[in-house]
């Protein structure tokens, strides 16, 4: 922020400039760094203020989903649309699960491909850190292209919705500049995209963890064991398939 001083008396203008560090300017994930993102997040909501009903979109994640950004079909063709961003569509079992998914700790959820699950779920956890100071949720996945996948379409949810929105909740760099593995957000909050393995987990110290088609996962079970330590909120899904997710999940009923 720039405060002209200006002297009546004919002397030069002086000008005092208050100085912000960028969250760029200091290592990802650093005490300062976020320290920055939480500051500058806080100068933009201060300059941007939303709408009671886009505010009611910033506090409910499906009606966000729904109404205030686009989701890529990569399908849009054969359903014969017109562009292949369209909204998240109305189905029955979305909000009953994510009330579910907001209650519980861990939540085990065992998948068809047409129920839109995973993409439920990576809503659900790109809402949380846009309007959720200093959170970190890991994306798991078979591998790493997957999880860039999840990520791609957090990225895809955030970029696709309402500019008023994007403008109260901004992220710390630009797209273009961050990780395909990952989405940061100027209130310090960040999503990162993690392949399997148990070790992979523990180099960070989440506060969710997503673990999408656990049960074709190696070490599903082992990264399950070390992220139930550290993590507030855990969701695990995946198509049906033999082994620790078809064990946990029998088990409960």
């Amino acid at each position: 922020m720039t405060d002209s001083l200006k002297q009546h008396t004919g002397a030069p203008a002086l000008v005092a400039i208050q100085l912000r560090p960028s969250p760029g300017s200091f290592p990802l994930r650093s005490l300062e760094s976020r320290a920055a993102a939480r500051a500058l997040a806080e100068a933009k909501r201060r300059q941007h203020r939303i709408n009671p009903e886009l505010a009611a979109a910033t506090a409910d994640p499906l009606l966000w989903l729904q109404q205030y950004t686009r989701t890529r079909d990569s399908h849009w063709r054969e359903a014969g649309a017109t562009s292949p961003y369209r909204p998240f569509p109305d189905k029955p079992h979305f909000r009953p699960l994510l009330e579910v998914i907001k209650s519980e700790p861990v939540v085990f959820i065992e998948k068809s491909r047409d129920m839109m699950l995973s993409w439920l779920c990576v809503g659900y956890f790109t809402h949380a850190c846009m309007t959720t100071e200093s959170i970190e949720v890991l994306f798991q996945s078979q591998t790493e292209d997957k999880a860039a996948e999840l990520v791609e379409y957090a990225k895809c949810l955030y970029e696709r919705q309402h500019a008023d929105l994007k403008a109260a909740h901004p992220l710390a760099e630009p797209l273009a500049q961050q990780s395909w593995l990952e989405l940061s957000f100027a209130n310090g909050s960040h999503i990162i995209g993690i392949p399997h393995g148990a070790d992979k987990i523990r180099s960070y110290h989440p506060w969710a963890l997503l673990m999408d088609e656990a049960a074709f996962m190696p070490e599903a079970g082992e990264a399950y064991d070390e992220a139930i330590s550290v993590c507030q909120k855990i969701v695990v899904v995946s198509s049906a398939g033999p082994g620790w997710f078809e064990l946990v999940c029998e088990s409960a009923t």
